[in-house]
């Protein structure tokens, strides 16, 4: 029987999307673009949250691309926003993702893919990173009409796994996301993806670290001394 349930975000703390760099260089000229739009997707999915705005997250990428392409008045064209956006769905793992997500599985805990992206958008992913092997369930918040860090997708993915939240972790390279679980009742445990900090004022993480590997041994400390 499993153990724990392990929640995993998929974008940027499971797949590394530097991988997309070379598609902003071609398209804008200069890589620094893909982390803007990054941010200005999240920005836009929160805003739609907090005001209704029925949408989804594939959408949101489109509309953002093309926000940022009017902006710097470069004109972007169909096939270079599909290019940009069907690279997505071929993200690599970050190296330290397989071996990490295996070692808990042998430790009996139980793995879920969880994201804003459609469940035919991530599973693709999954399967493409080659990880497949390395996920128990996935699950997607597309049909709830939210987005993380709403309330709403974290419960979402507890009625789906029949868990309560207080049983559940969430691992994530965003602090606004794991701020999102533990303000739902989750655990939560931060991957420091980049130098910057983690946000003061979002509710604190118990377990972090730099490396997946790391997270997952603190992850399996922390349960074994629960259990003992």
């Amino acid at each position: 029987m499993k153990q724990k349930t392990i929640l995993f975000d998929i974008n940027e703390t499971v797949l590394n999307l530097t991988a997309l760099k070379p598609k902003f260089v071609a398209a804008f000229g200069d890589d620094s673009v893909m982390a803007t739009w990054f941010s200005m997707l999240l920005h836009s999915s929160t805003v739609c949250v907090v005001t209704d705005v029925k949408t989804d997250f594939a959408s949101l990428a489109r509309v953002m691309l093309d926000s940022i392409a009017t902006r710097k008045g470069i004109s972007l064209s169909v096939q270079m926003r599909d290019e940009i956006l069907t690279g997505f769905a071929n993200l690599p793992a970050h190296e330290d993702i397989q071996p990490a997500l295996r070692q808990l599985q042998d430790a009996g805990f139980r793995t879920v893919a969880f994201s804003n992206s459609s469940r035919d958008l991530i599973a693709m992913q999954i399967n493409n990173a080659g990880l497949s092997e390395c996920f128990d369930e996935v699950i997607s918040v597309e049909s709830t009409g939210r987005f993380k860090p709403d309330p709403q997708a974290y419960q979402f993915a507890a009625e789906q796994l029949k868990q309560p939240l207080s049983s559940l972790r969430l691992v994530a390279t965003h602090d606004w996301d794991t701020h999102g679980a533990l303000s739902t009742g989750m655990k939560a445990a931060y991957i420091a993806r980049t130098p910057a900090i983690y946000h003061p004022l979002y509710r604190q993480v118990d377990i972090t670290a730099t490396t997946m590997g790391d997270i997952v041994t603190q992850i399996i400390e922390q349960e074994s001394e629960r259990r003992g």
